[in-house]
């Protein structure tokens, strides 16, 4: 096992890798920018480091800076969490250089699944399903355009690169391709610096489902069910759930050995992500593959009982899963709201400092949070509070606990999202499982 990690990240998710790491018998290392440093997952670190300034370009995203604070520290193992570096395979490359262990997929594995074109290519030929689009970036617009007319209109422009609805564009007609494909390059550009973009057959309103993957160094894989993430706002999932209100048990069965049979055919190891859309008629598209921990990976070790952080730690290690696919069970269902920072209306960022904070806990109820009571949400990086965890015996009484959590949380000096999950829970096509990823539009105004 190892002697000391590294955490490469901040805010919630580091001090999620702080418990495991506690839990474990592992010391930790947090690294934090010069806006962090009164963080909690600084505070419960074992040690700090600061790695350089707000700016994310200039600390969390800096590769030296990172690898240097884990020589620094004597740390023998780097977890990045997710976002930032967490599909880095320039990071992982770094650390397997200076003999640090990513606790993540192998470089070749990240390099393949981060080129979203790559990724469903190899998809395709390990047997899932993919809507029809370009095999290859197109490299103009005048091959973009020629690529359309043969895959037929709506399309979706998405970043080779990217992920998280950056560099992304519905297309609906031919006259729109143009400015779509401008718009789209530069976002990919800036966020991912990559312009590269590809097109795909565009499905209206489908779900979003996403399976869990486990992979250890010895062949094994596992997968830990499905997540329903259809509630989103330009593509940022708002509402996630465990299992989908509309799986069946051999719907289940059938997609999640493909699943594992896919990762398996990649060479994946430790965990991640099988994302999909399935449309009106119940059939599903490959849309993605993360490599990471998710932010919603809490319902599924809800529902589970399996400590996914801990899984990724023991694998990095060379450790086999701690679990087969016979000892996977689901029981009763989870629902997991993401508090922004942010105003429930407009959805207009909502940075400052934190006066009051309370959130109950209660039967079922689990709170993923670094924040508190005289804390500042800073306004560089991304708007997530808090995560509120609803589980109960069914999903009836998983969404009952997550209101009465949500109503009796009371949250002062910044707006936050918490007036829209209580609406969004008390709407009738969500207590009825009625979910797409067009759900949010009736939501565009009070």
């Amino acid at each position: 096992m190892f002697k000391k990690i590294l955490i490469a990240n901040r805010g919630e998710i580091a001090l999620r890798v702080i418990y495991a790491c506690r839990e474990l018998g592992i010391p930790t290392v947090a690294v934090y920018s010069e806006a962090d440093e009164h963080a909690l997952h600084v505070r419960f670190a074992d040690q700090e480091i600061c790695i350089g300034p707000p700016r994310p370009i200039e600390s969390y995203l800096n590769v030296p800076a990172i690898i240097t604070a884990a020589e620094v520290t004597g740390a023998d193992a780097i977890h990045p969490g997710y976002g930032f570096l967490s599909e880095s395979g320039y990071l992982a490359e770094a650390a397997e250089a200076c003999g640090i262990a990513f606790i993540g997929p192998p470089p070749a594995v990240l390099r393949l699944i981060g080129d979203k074109s790559q990724a469903r290519r190899a998809m395709k030929r390990a047997g899932l399903p993919v809507l029809p689009g370009t095999e290859e970036p197109p490299e103009s617009l005048e091959r973009a355009i020629k690529a359309a007319r043969k895959l037929d209109y709506p399309l979706i422009l998405k970043a080779s690169a990217g992920g998280g609805g950056r560099g992304m564009r519905i297309v609906r007609q031919p006259d729109e391709l143009a400015h779509a494909w401008k718009t789209a390059g530069q976002e990919a550009q800036a966020a991912f610096g990559d312009g590269r973009l590809y097109l795909e057959r565009y499905v209206e309103a489908p779900r979003h489902i996403e399976f869990q993957v486990l992979a250890d160094k010895h062949g094994h894989v596992v997968h830990l069910g499905e997540r329903e993430c259809s509630i989103q706002r330009r593509h940022q999932k708002l509402i996630e759930e465990c299992p989908s209100p509309v799986l069946t048990a051999r719907q289940r069965r059938k997609l999640g050995a493909m699943v594992t049979d896919a990762a398996a055919a990649v060479g994946y190891q430790n965990a991640g992500t099988f994302e999909f859309l399935m449309d009106g008629d119940g059939r599903f598209y490959f849309l993605e593959a993360n490599a990471r921990l998710q932010v919603e990976h809490p319902v599924t070790e809800m529902v589970t009982g399996i400590d996914v952080v801990k899984e990724q730690i023991r694998v990095a290690a060379g450790q086999p899963l701690s679990v087969r696919q016979a000892d996977v069970t689901w029981s009763g269902h989870a629902i997991e709201c993401r508090i922004n920072a942010e105003s429930p209306v407009t959805f207009r960022p909502s940075p400052g400092v934190v006066k009051v904070f309370s959130i109950p806990g209660g039967p079922g109820i689990r709170i993923d949070t670094a924040a508190h009571a005289d804390c500042t949400i800073p306004p560089y990086y991304d708007s997530l509070v808090a995560k509120v965890i609803a589980h109960g015996v069914d999903r009836e009484e998983a969404t009952a606990r997550m209101r009465r959590a949500l109503a009796m949380t009371v949250i002062e000096g910044i707006e936050t999202s918490v007036p829209l999950h209580l609406r969004i829970l008390a709407e009738s096509d969500f207590r009825h499982g009625k979910l797409s990823t067009a759900f949010m539009d009736r939501f565009a105004k009070p």
